[in-house]
This record gives structure tokens, C-alpha cells and sequence, in this order.
């Protein structure tokens, strides 16, 4: 069983950058793809990045395309999530996720790891 861990959350004027960071640990540990999602107040959980275990190809939601950047070591079991040109509408909270499979990363069900999210605030 993966365990996931986020941080790197926090409080950022709009334009600015912010890095999260997804640590994967447990005693049974193998590679998985890892997606980033984020839960606004009253909306919906929403899919934001893929990247697969390799690292070789990733996936970004159409509202954060060419303001994020997502990047893997395996060998050191970390995901980070640069985000670049912050928004105020990207305030939510972000969740990591691991999973086994290399299809249907968009999607939360495809997922069996979660981290317990980290706040990310962005002022206008």
C-alpha cells in the first residue's frame, strides 16, 4: 500500500510561482503513474496533470497547459508540480495520486493512492 504526502502549499500573489512536492513511502512500494487534482470551495474534484511511471509522458488539463510543469524521480519516489503564473481561480486545495495503471489517468477512480492535499491560495 503507497502512502502519498503533499507539500509545498501556501499563500501566493497572482503572477507568481509555486512548487508542490508528492513523497511516496511504504513497505510494499512499486512504480505508478502519478496525477494531481484540486478541489475548490463548491466545485467539484478536478484532474489537473498526469505524468506515467516513467516519466516520458504526461497530461495537462487544458487550464493549466504551459503555466505548470510536472516532473518524476522514481529513484527518489517524488513528484513536483511547478506552477508558474499563478491564477486566482487555481486556489484549491491540490491532491497527489498514485496508481498502478497507465490508462484513464484523468480520472479519480483510476486512482488507489492519495496524499492528504495541501492548501494553495492565490490573491488577486
Amino acid at each position: 500500500q503507497e502512502q502519498l504526502v503533499e507539500s509545498g502549499g501556501g499563500l501566493v500573489q497572482a503572477g507568481g510561482s509555486l512548487t508542490l512536492s508528492c513523497a511516496a513511502s511504504g513497505r510494499t512500494f512499486r512504480n505508478y503513474a502519478v496525477g494531481w487534482f484540486r478541489q475548490a470551495p463548491g466545485k467539484e474534484r478536478e484532474f489537473v496533470v498526469a505524468i506515467t511511471w516513467s516519466g516520458a509522458t504526461t497530461d495537462y488539463a487544458d487550464s493549466v497547459r504551459g503555466r505548470f510543469t510536472i516532473s518524476k524521480d522514481n529513484a527518489k519516489n517524488t513528484v513536483s508540480l511547478l506552477m508558474n503564473s499563478l491564477k486566482p481561480e487555481d486556489t484549491a486545495v491540490y491532491y497527489c495520486a498514485g496508481t498502478s495503471l497507465k490508462y484513464g489517468l484523468r480520472y479519480q477512480y483510476t486512482y488507489d493512492a492519495w496524499g492528504q492535499g495541501t492548501q494553495v491560495t492565490v490573491s488577486s
